[in-house]
Protein backbone atom coordinates (compact mmCIF):
# COMPACT_ATOMS: atom_id res chain seq x y z
CA UNK A 1 0.00 0.00 0.00
CA UNK A 2 1.36 3.44 -0.89
CA UNK A 3 1.48 6.37 1.72
CA UNK A 4 -1.49 8.12 -0.72
CA UNK A 5 -3.40 5.10 -0.40
CA UNK A 6 -3.16 4.95 3.73
CA UNK A 7 -3.48 8.59 3.70
CA UNK A 8 -7.19 8.22 2.64
CA UNK A 9 -8.29 5.50 5.15
CA UNK A 10 -8.15 7.83 8.24
CA UNK A 11 -5.64 7.56 11.30
CA UNK A 12 -7.84 4.02 12.79
CA UNK A 13 -6.33 2.49 9.89
CA UNK A 14 -3.40 3.78 9.72
CA UNK A 15 -2.49 2.07 13.78
CA UNK A 16 -4.02 -1.09 12.53
CA UNK A 17 -1.44 -1.28 9.78
CA UNK A 18 1.20 -0.13 11.84
CA UNK A 19 0.69 -2.45 14.80
CA UNK A 20 0.78 -5.27 12.23
CA UNK A 21 3.50 -4.19 10.07
CA UNK A 22 5.59 -4.29 13.70
CA UNK A 23 4.14 -8.02 14.71
CA UNK A 24 5.38 -9.12 10.95
CA UNK A 25 8.97 -8.24 11.95
CA UNK A 26 8.28 -10.31 15.59
CA UNK A 27 6.46 -12.88 14.36
CA UNK A 28 7.58 -13.17 10.70
CA UNK A 29 3.89 -13.96 9.05
CA UNK A 30 0.96 -12.10 7.97
CA UNK A 31 -1.16 -9.76 9.66
CA UNK A 32 -4.35 -11.27 10.27
CA UNK A 33 -7.53 -10.12 11.88
CA UNK A 34 -6.65 -11.52 14.62
CA UNK A 35 -3.68 -9.50 15.58
CA UNK A 36 -6.21 -6.22 16.09
CA UNK A 37 -6.35 -5.46 19.37
CA UNK A 38 -10.48 -6.16 20.35
CA UNK A 39 -11.20 -3.34 22.36
CA UNK A 40 -9.97 -0.61 20.12
CA UNK A 41 -13.52 -1.28 18.22
CA UNK A 42 -15.48 -1.13 21.74
CA UNK A 43 -13.59 1.93 22.73
CA UNK A 44 -14.74 3.76 19.62
CA UNK A 45 -18.17 2.98 19.75
CA UNK A 46 -18.17 4.15 23.95
CA UNK A 47 -16.74 7.06 22.29
CA UNK A 48 -19.70 7.87 19.60
CA UNK A 49 -22.37 6.63 22.61
CA UNK A 50 -21.02 9.56 24.81
CA UNK A 51 -20.84 12.10 21.78
CA UNK A 52 -24.29 11.43 20.96
CA UNK A 53 -25.84 11.58 24.66
CA UNK A 54 -24.01 14.98 24.76
CA UNK A 55 -25.60 16.39 21.67
CA UNK A 56 -28.79 15.12 22.61
CA UNK A 57 -28.12 17.17 26.49
CA UNK A 58 -27.38 20.26 24.45
CA UNK A 59 -30.27 20.12 21.95
CA UNK A 60 -32.89 19.30 24.84
CA UNK A 61 -30.82 22.50 27.07
CA UNK A 62 -31.11 24.52 23.89
CA UNK A 63 -35.10 24.93 24.09
CA UNK A 64 -34.89 25.24 27.92
CA UNK A 65 -32.87 28.29 27.21
CA UNK A 66 -35.21 29.31 24.66
CA UNK A 67 -38.02 29.59 27.08
CA UNK A 68 -36.00 30.71 29.80
CA UNK A 69 -35.22 33.44 27.74
CA UNK A 70 -39.31 34.68 26.97
CA UNK A 71 -40.00 33.70 30.86
CA UNK A 72 -41.29 36.87 33.14
CA UNK A 73 -40.75 36.05 36.89
CA UNK A 74 -43.21 33.69 37.31
CA UNK A 75 -42.12 30.09 38.08
CA UNK A 76 -42.23 27.62 35.36
CA UNK A 77 -45.35 25.11 35.04
CA UNK A 78 -44.31 21.76 34.26
CA UNK A 79 -46.04 18.46 33.50
CA UNK A 80 -44.91 15.91 35.75
CA UNK A 81 -44.78 12.77 32.89
CA UNK A 82 -44.20 8.96 34.04
CA UNK A 83 -43.85 6.42 32.23
CA UNK A 84 -44.90 3.27 34.56
CA UNK A 85 -44.00 -0.71 33.72
CA UNK A 86 -47.48 -2.63 33.41
CA UNK A 87 -50.92 -1.64 33.93
CA UNK A 88 -50.96 -2.56 37.74
CA UNK A 89 -48.20 0.05 38.21
CA UNK A 90 -48.43 3.23 39.73
CA UNK A 91 -46.38 5.95 39.15
CA UNK A 92 -46.56 7.09 42.69
CA UNK A 93 -42.67 6.48 43.54
CA UNK A 94 -42.00 8.83 40.21
CA UNK A 95 -44.29 11.68 41.30
CA UNK A 96 -42.13 11.90 44.60
CA UNK A 97 -39.08 11.90 42.93
CA UNK A 98 -40.50 14.28 40.44
CA UNK A 99 -41.96 16.78 43.25
CA UNK A 100 -38.90 16.86 44.95
CA UNK A 101 -36.83 17.44 41.58
CA UNK A 102 -39.65 20.52 40.74
CA UNK A 103 -39.08 21.83 44.66
CA UNK A 104 -35.56 21.87 44.12
CA UNK A 105 -35.64 24.29 41.10
CA UNK A 106 -38.37 26.04 41.65
CA UNK A 107 -41.09 24.44 39.10
CA UNK A 108 -44.73 24.57 39.64
CA UNK A 109 -45.95 20.94 38.32
CA UNK A 110 -48.91 21.65 36.71
CA UNK A 111 -50.57 18.31 35.83
CA UNK A 112 -49.22 14.90 36.47
CA UNK A 113 -49.63 12.80 33.53
CA UNK A 114 -48.53 8.82 32.74
CA UNK A 115 -48.70 6.17 30.01
CA UNK A 116 -48.12 2.59 30.58
CA UNK A 117 -44.64 1.10 29.28
CA UNK A 118 -44.24 -2.60 27.18
CA UNK A 119 -41.63 -4.95 28.67
CA UNK A 120 -38.67 -4.28 27.34
CA UNK A 121 -38.00 -7.35 25.98
CA UNK A 122 -41.15 -7.52 23.77
CA UNK A 123 -40.21 -3.52 22.78
CA UNK A 124 -37.47 -3.91 20.15
CA UNK A 125 -38.23 -7.97 18.10
CA UNK A 126 -39.09 -6.63 14.36
CA UNK A 127 -38.73 -10.64 13.28
CA UNK A 128 -41.10 -11.42 15.47
CA UNK A 129 -45.20 -11.28 14.47
CA UNK A 130 -46.16 -11.16 18.17
CA UNK A 131 -44.46 -7.92 18.79
CA UNK A 132 -45.60 -6.03 15.93
CA UNK A 133 -47.10 -3.09 16.79
CA UNK A 134 -46.74 -3.55 20.36
CA UNK A 135 -43.40 -0.87 20.50
CA UNK A 136 -46.11 2.83 21.08
CA UNK A 137 -43.43 5.79 19.88
CA UNK A 138 -44.62 9.14 22.61
CA UNK A 139 -46.64 10.80 20.17
CA UNK A 140 -49.23 7.77 19.82
CA UNK A 141 -49.40 7.55 23.70
CA UNK A 142 -52.73 9.09 25.56
CA UNK A 143 -50.84 10.38 28.59
CA UNK A 144 -48.15 11.94 25.85
CA UNK A 145 -50.75 13.63 23.50
CA UNK A 146 -52.50 14.98 26.65
CA UNK A 147 -48.99 16.58 27.36
CA UNK A 148 -48.75 17.75 24.21
CA UNK A 149 -52.23 19.50 23.99
CA UNK A 150 -51.89 21.45 27.35
CA UNK A 151 -48.67 22.76 26.68
CA UNK A 152 -49.84 23.92 23.32
CA UNK A 153 -52.63 25.36 25.21
CA UNK A 154 -50.31 26.95 27.13
CA UNK A 155 -51.21 25.86 30.37
CA UNK A 156 -47.33 24.48 31.14
CA UNK A 157 -43.87 25.22 30.00
CA UNK A 158 -42.15 22.18 30.23
CA UNK A 159 -42.53 18.20 30.80
CA UNK A 160 -40.47 16.64 33.50
CA UNK A 161 -39.65 13.52 33.26
CA UNK A 162 -37.30 11.22 35.71
CA UNK A 163 -35.21 10.02 32.54
CA UNK A 164 -35.01 9.51 28.85
CA UNK A 165 -35.89 6.67 28.21
CA UNK A 166 -39.75 7.57 29.87
CA UNK A 167 -39.56 9.26 26.80
CA UNK A 168 -38.04 6.65 24.09
CA UNK A 169 -34.62 4.88 24.20
CA UNK A 170 -34.38 5.49 20.46
CA UNK A 171 -31.84 8.34 19.65
CA UNK A 172 -33.70 9.37 16.58
CA UNK A 173 -36.93 9.03 18.06
CA UNK A 174 -36.10 11.19 21.12
CA UNK A 175 -34.44 13.91 19.22
CA UNK A 176 -37.57 14.06 17.52
CA UNK A 177 -39.69 14.63 20.57
CA UNK A 178 -37.39 17.28 21.72
CA UNK A 179 -37.62 18.85 18.52
CA UNK A 180 -41.26 18.97 18.58
CA UNK A 181 -41.68 19.96 21.75
CA UNK A 182 -39.44 23.18 20.86
CA UNK A 183 -40.35 24.13 17.82
CA UNK A 184 -43.89 23.76 18.04
CA UNK A 185 -45.08 24.00 21.67
CA UNK A 186 -42.36 26.51 22.46
CA UNK A 187 -41.69 23.69 25.83
CA UNK A 188 -38.29 22.20 27.53
CA UNK A 189 -38.03 18.89 28.52
CA UNK A 190 -36.39 18.62 31.88
CA UNK A 191 -34.30 14.94 32.79
CA UNK A 192 -33.75 14.17 36.45
CA UNK A 193 -30.88 12.02 35.33
CA UNK A 194 -29.30 13.82 32.35
CA UNK A 195 -28.57 11.86 29.06
CA UNK A 196 -26.54 9.09 29.16
CA UNK A 197 -25.31 6.56 26.62
CA UNK A 198 -27.33 3.44 26.10
CA UNK A 199 -25.65 0.40 26.91
CA UNK A 200 -24.44 -2.07 23.76
CA UNK A 201 -26.68 -4.71 23.41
Amino acid sequence: MSPHNAVKHGADVLSFVALDRGREKHTGGAPTASHVHPRWPFTSARVKRQSRAGQLRGFREHFYRQVIATQTDQPLRVLAYSLVPSPRARPDEDWGTLQAEADQLGYAIAARLHDVAVPVTTTYLPASSASQGVYTPPWDRPGWREAERQLRAGLADGVLVLDRHNISSDDDEYHAVIKHLGEHCRAFLHLVIPEEPVAPT
